[in-house]
């Protein structure tokens, strides 16, 4: 993919890590169709390059999201509705969005510095880690404009549960630092943007421990977990885990007997991570 021809994302990669700095701050980084747009070409990119290990999302000059973008708010709003009305289709565009990106095989880590706001908080609900500054906030501010948090309301609700939800949602209230990591929002606080870099650097670290292929097994098995029949599951994870035996497992074992670090292993400082 060719880094180049984003207008509304920052995309590199560093040991097959994606980073996708969203990079509209006049905006405060809101959602608009374009942004959204090429965060589903990122998304493609990890679904599609089986080298690909995580994702990280971030927001550039130290705000993570805005949510929608107001301005394609009011465009949409002069649209006439009709048998297929343009705002519950442009709505849900965004939704098969958020599907993909929940449903990506590798982690997807979410770094929040500023504030994450109705489709910015979805966005990070849907990531698999999310690390925050402390002074972070966090909101469903939707019914404040007369709106719903539509599309990000599965995400949410999997995320903090039902009963956090509505409390977000329905009463608008924000959040940021211990209150976050108390509700499940937030998995780590950081002091500061610097701090929030070394603590990335940290996870990533973590997870470039842990063989990239056999991530890509687990994470779409544990999605499946209560959803399907238990004794069918178990016979497909004993197929998987056969798999990953004749495959990376046996090196990771090798290098185990042989006391030194595996092929796939790999660190990060924080200059390393910084958009």
């Amino acid at each position: 993919m060719n880094h180049d021809h984003f207008q509304h994302l920052l995309v590199r990669r560093g040991h097959d890590v994606l980073f996708a700095t969203l990079n509209h701050p006049e905006t405060r980084n809101a959602l608009a169709p374009g942004m959204v747009a090429e965060l589903a070409q990122v998304v493609g990119w990890a679904e599609s390059d089986a080298a690909v290990r995580a994702l990280v999302l971030r927001g550039a000059q130290g705000f993570f999201c805005a949510g929608g973008d107001v301005g394609s708010f009011q465009v949409r709003c002069e649209a006439q509705a009709g048998a297929q009305d343009p705002v519950a289709a442009r709505n849900r565009e965004f939704g098969h969005f958020m599907q993909r990106l929940s449903a990506l095989p590798v982690p997807v880590i979410a770094a929040v510095e500023g504030a994450a706001i109705g489709g910015g908080m979805g966005l990070a609900c849907a990531c698999d880690l999310v690390l925050a500054t402390a002074d972070a906030k966090f909101a469903l501010s939707e019914t404040s404009l007369g709106l719903i948090p539509a599309q990000i309301a599965p995400f949410v609700v999997a995320r903090l549960g039902l009963r956090t939800a509505q409390r977000l949602g329905l009463f608008g209230e924000r959040v940021s630092g211990p209150t976050a990591v108390a509700l499940g929002l937030v998995d780590e606080l950081a002091a500061d943007s610097g701090t929030l870099d070394a603590l990335l650097a940290q996870w990533l670290t973590r997870l470039c421990a842990c063989a990239p292929g056999a991530n890509r097994v687990l994470k779409p098995l544990l999605r499946r977990c209560g959803q399907e029949d238990q004794g069918a599951l178990l016979d497909d994870a004993a197929r998987l885990f056969a798999a990953c035996m004749r495959s990376e497992g046996a090196q990771g074992i090798a290098a185990l007997r042989e006391k030194r670090p595996a092929a796939w292993r790999c660190s990060f400082d924080a200059q390393a991570v910084r958009p």
